[in-house]
């Protein structure tokens, strides 16, 4: 069994640890990244860009992508729903 597994993020191949989560393919990606993940200010997708947690467990051929974590825009009527 090898120890990496070949993930992408924002379309970039990359060789993370097997067994690791989807915040260490992101830190293999870029470390500054990671610590935007950490602080909120980027959030992990999936190649839908639907967001997952962080510790969503790695796998061959996972792709994640980064976005904005932006605030729901208060102004907007649809906003103001309380889930």
């Amino acid at each position: 069994m090898s120890d990496t597994v070949r993930v992408f993020v924002n379309g970039r191949g990359l060789d993370a640890p097997a067994g690791g989560v989807a915040i260490d393919a992101v830190s293999v990606h870029s470390p500054s990244d990671a610590a935007a993940v950490a602080d909120g200010s980027l959030v992990i997708t999936d190649s839908r860009g639907l967001p997952v947690a962080s510790d969503t467990p790695l796998f061959n051929g996972a792709l994640f992508r980064l976005v904005q974590n932006r605030a729901r825009d208060t102004a907007d009527p649809a906003a103001q729903f309380d889930a």
